[in-house]
This record gives C-alpha cells, sequence and structure tokens, in this order.
C-alpha cells in the first residue's frame, strides 16, 4: 500500500501563535500552493482519501477530490494535530518561557496544560495507519494531516526515537510518502 501524507497549506495564522487543533482558515496563499500541489498528487489513481477534521485540511481534501474526481473524503479525528491546551492561539512568547521550556525538553510524555502529549499523538496516528493497512483492497490513501502526524508516522517508519522527529522537516503543502508492505512501514520521500 502507498501512503501519501499531505501537510495542509499555509494557515492563515499570525506568525509566532499556537495553534495545534485550533480550527484557523487558509491563507490568502492557497490557490497559488494548490496549484504546486496538484501537479505532485497526478500520478494517484483513485485513492482513499482521509482528512483531519479541522478546514485547513478539509478545504484543501475536498479541493483535490473536485479536481481529481477522487472518492470523498473520510474525515478521521486521529489525523487531528497536536492539542496544544491552555497554549491554543496564544502568542508562544506570552507563555511562560519555563513552562515552555519543562514542555520543550520533555514533550514526548509530558503535554501542555490541558493539553496532550506527543505520545498520546503517536498513539493515534498509528492506531489510524494500523487500521488503514488492514483494509486489504485499498492501494492507495491520500491522508491530509498535520505536521505532528507527518512526523510520528515517518518516525515510526524509520524507527527514530519519538524525541528526534522535529528535526523532520515537513512543509506546508508538501507530500511525504509511506510504502506499507507486509504490516511493514519505509519511507518513500519526505517534503515533495
Amino acid at each position: 500500500m502507498d501512503v501519501y501524507l499531505v501537510r495542509h497549506t499555509t494557515p492563515e495564522v499570525i506568525p509566532g501563535v499556537c495553534y495545534g487543533q485550533s480550527d484557523v482558515d487558509l491563507a490568502n496563499s492557497f490557490e497559488s500552493e494548490w496549484t504546486i500541489l496538484k501537479s505532485k498528487l497526478e500520478p494517484l489513481a483513485r485513492p482513499l482519501v482521509f482528512s483531519s477534521p479541522l478546514q485547513r485540511c478539509y478545504k484543501l481534501a475536498q479541493k483535490a477530490v473536485d479536481h481529481f474526481n477522487f472518492p470523498l473524503p473520510l474525515i478521521d479525528a486521529r489525523l487531528l494535530e497536536l492539542n496544544f491546551g491552555d497554549w491554543e492561539l496564544k502568542p508562544w512568547q506570552e507563555i511562560p518561557q519555563g513552562i515552555v521550556g519543562e514542555w520543550t525538553d520533555e514533550h514526548v510524555m509530558q503535554a501542555p496544560p490541558n493539553g496532550e502529549s506527543y505520545n498520546d499523538l503517536y498513539i493515534r496516528a498509528g492506531a489510524f495507519l494500523g487500521e488503514l493497512v488492514k483494509q486489504e483492497d485499498v492501494e492507495q490513501a491520500l491522508v491530509f494531516t498535520h505536521a505532528g502526524i507527518i512526523r510520528a508516522l515517518v518516525s515510526e517508519a524509520l524507527k527514530m526515537p519519538l524525541r528526534e522527529a522535529y528535526r523532520v522537516e515537513v512543509k506546508y503543502g508538501s507530500v511525504t510518502h509511506l510504502v506499507i508492505e507486509d504490516g511493514v512501514a519505509r519511507l518513500g520521500f519526505v517534503n515533495r
């Protein structure tokens, strides 16, 4: 099975604001970013399409479905970005830096106040992928999601410690390819 993970295009959010699971819209650059992205999706042949419920992913998924006549996207909450809890929609500079530093050092297992840890995200991303690969009749899946989910799944494919996942750059509007064979994931490419 080929799984294509697409990060949403640039969100309409002030730089430096923490927005994880906040439902921010897409920036005005959406159409020009879509023009670049659609050429990357042309080789796909009627994949099963999934999307995070957040509009920045769903709008992009719907655009792909409409353009390529793909099946309607299936919404899956396991594809949501990290829940930053009380930090959502706050400028990072306004969050006490001691607390942010403590979280940064232990983000894999420690959650922001009323949020979730990166390990929690990793577990739900893995559950999504595990369920997907059980669908034997699916040859291609197209998944519109967020950087955190993509990094978690790349970490799993590479058997890389979650603590190092942030080192994987995932650009807006990029495609990452996982190949699943005999239940084992390997990385095809990142950031196309």
